[in-house]
């Protein structure tokens, strides 16, 4: 095992340590009182305004911070990443998911080649494929345009196409684009999950897109089998090559499942899933949903020219956001001890960006071992949680408040997507909303004393109840609009962020070996349900508490089951309404 140094064991790291016994001793109320100091903590880039003034830091932290760049050689790290070399070394991988990104005409190699002309390659074939079935060039097998499409992915491969897609829904321009049109998300191999998604649709004017690069992933392949039943039992098994295509790289499972070879998009083994929005993975559902060029808006966000400029020249004002960013992460959660961090957008739109980013960031930091294989000494990662204001305030912001020390992303818009004044009413209704956004961070940096309280006749029974310590830290992004290319730039700030932290704790960012074993642990019980259900096996191999659940459920289906008089097998008949029955187990699609 290799024995590289640890970044804790660097001069600046320990310079870091020994600062923070200076923040504790200063409040918030006292650091936000120096102008000149939120004044240099405030940062303007591509419409964008960003303000950390609320950190718990000084002009002298973001000295050592910046110290401790240099010491972890962030700037060599990311020119490793541009460069196509194979950081992700577990996996023995280049990460050029910037390379999704990039303009035509662009050159990022990966061993030698420039991936950007394939890049492009794919993005052009599906745009011609999105505008054909958009304009009803390409209908389905009973002639009718297909305006209906299932994506079925999990992961990385749902929850970011899903953020975008919730994202654009009230986008002005995006939802004309999308008159007529429904785009649906299969992630859960829950039958549940299918029933909802393809109650009230109809095979005929459906399309599917299964997204799965192996295509071996258990529960999308179990959904697509599923959903391909559904197709057939109502059009027939040669419907299957009309009504539904793919994003994978294995051409021969494609092949042999039933979908057209042809109808398959790449993408590539340097895109790791959660990474993976700007490829095909979220390009084509949305493309068939918004058109190509409202979605192409999303990734084409000047995230790829700034990170260029921090490789190769020096961390300069303008270029220092995402930089930035990622340090603060690492001082909050390394140094201050603040394990996790609440996202909240002040904009129902973005209501799905938190799961996003807990994928985003937990999968890729959430590591006990340094990229050498190093057991860490320090903690990693965050533990990343949100929901859109106002609503936020009104479930956890108890606990943000009086409660646990969590760092806080405010993320609020200028432009509302959907602007509303009512007549009479004192404000508009996105002026009432970004009232909150303004005042939360504020209330949770200054909060309230008892001698605050007292001066307000408050009874001294509840002094201590109604006191807010205050020195609780947040950050305040602020967007000018929300549409497509503001969405890319989330996107881009959240993903360069996650991987500027894992570069200064000296992990790997870009595998997730974590999620293996349950995975593999789900193969066993796998086999055994099927032995028992079908073979009558007895339950072996598991320790006692596995053994006594596994029991208990297979009783109970098969009491269910007899009760109700139907055989084993699942799916019964197929048509076009769906429903769960009352074993809660068994989709039934009623031919009647």
């Amino acid at each position: 095992m290799a024995t590289s140094a640890l970044i804790c064991e660097t001069d600046a790291w320990k310079d870091l340590r020994a600062h923070v016994e200076d923040i504790k001793k200063t409040h918030l109320r006292e650091l936000m009182s120096d102008a000149k100091r939120c004044q240099s903590m405030m940062i303007e880039f591509d419409g964008l305004l960003l303000d950390y003034s609320r950190q718990c830091a000084t002009v002298d932290t973001f000295t050592k911070l910046n110290k401790l760049a240099e010491a972890a050689h962030l700037k060599e790290k990311i020119n490793l990443m541009f460069n196509g070399e194979r950081i992700n070394s577990t996996e023995n991988r280049s990460v050029l998911h910037v390379a999704l990104r990039a303009p035509r005409g662009s050159v990022i190699n990966s061993d030698g080649k420039n991936v950007v002309p394939d890049v492009w390659q794919v993005l052009d074939k599906i745009k011609e494929f999105s505008e054909r079935v958009r304009s009803g060039a390409w209908v389905g097998a009973t002639g009718k345009a297909l305006t209906n499409v299932v994506a079925i992915g999990i992961g990385g491969s749902f929850l970011g196409p899903l953020f975008v897609h919730t994202a654009l829904q009230t986008d002005p321009e995006a939802a004309q684009l999308a008159s007529g049109r429904k785009l649906h998300f299969l992630a859960n191999v829950d039958p549940i999950d299918v029933a909802r998604n393809l109650t009230g649709l109809n095979p005929e004017t459906t399309l599917v897109v299964v997204v799965s690069k192996t295509f071996t992933t258990a529960e999308t392949m179990l959904n697509a089998r599923t959903v391909r039943e559904w197709i057939s039992a109502a059009l027939g098994p040669q419907a299957v090559a009309k009504h539904m295509v793919s994003v994978s790289t294995n051409l021969t499972l494609v092949e042999k499942f039933g979908i057209d070879p042809n109808n398959a998009f790449a993408f590539w083994d340097w895109v790791g899933g959660r990474y993976s929005v700007c490829s095909a993975v979220g390009v084509l559902p949305l493309s068939l949903q918004y058109g190509f060029a409202v979605v192409e808006k999303y990734s084409s966000s000047k995230e790829l020219q700034v990170l260029i400029n921090i490789s190769i020249q020096h961390l300069s004002r303008k270029t220092y956001l995402y930089v930035l960013l990622g340090l603060l992460s690492v001082w909050n959660v390394s140094f201050l001890g603040y394990p996790a961090r609440a996202i909240l957008p002040y904009s129902q739109a973005l209501e799905k960006l938190a799961p996003h980013i807990q994928q985003v960031s937990m999968e890729s930091n959430g590591k006990g071992v340094s990229i050498d294989g190093v057991p860490l000494p320090y903690e990693t990662g965050e533990i990343d949680f949100g929901e859109p204001g106002t609503n936020g305030q009104h479930s956890f912001y108890q606990l943000i408040h009086q409660g646990r020390v969590i760092p806080c992303d405010f993320i609020g818009v200028v432009k509302s997507q959907q602007p509303v004044y009512l007549k009479g009413e004192l404000v508009s209704n996105h002026d009432e909303l970004m009232s909150n956004f303004f005042a939360q961070p504020d209330a949770l940096a200054y909060g309230k004393t008892p001698e605050q309280l007292l001066k307000e006749n408050v009874p001294s029974n509840l002094i201590t109840h109604k006191t807010f310590s205050g020195n609780r830290p947040s950050l305040s992004l602020l967007l000018p609009s929300l549409n497509a290319y503001n969405i890319g730039q989330l996107l881009a700030i959240y993903e360069h962020r996650v991987a500027v932290e894992g570069f200064v704790w000296g992990i790997n960012s870009f595998d997730q070996w974590g999620v293996e074993l349950g995975k593999s642990l789900a193969t066993q019980v796998r086999k055994q349900l099927h032995a028992s259900r079908k073979k009558g096996e007895q339950i072996e191999g598991f320790n006692f508490s596995t053994a006594t659940l596994l029991t208990r459920y297979l009783e109970d289906v098969v009491l269910a089951l007899g009760e109700q008089g139907r055989s084993e097998g699942g799916l019964h008949s197929f048509a076009k309404d769906v429903r769960i029955d009352r074993t809660g187990e068994i989709i039934l699609l009623n031919t009647t």
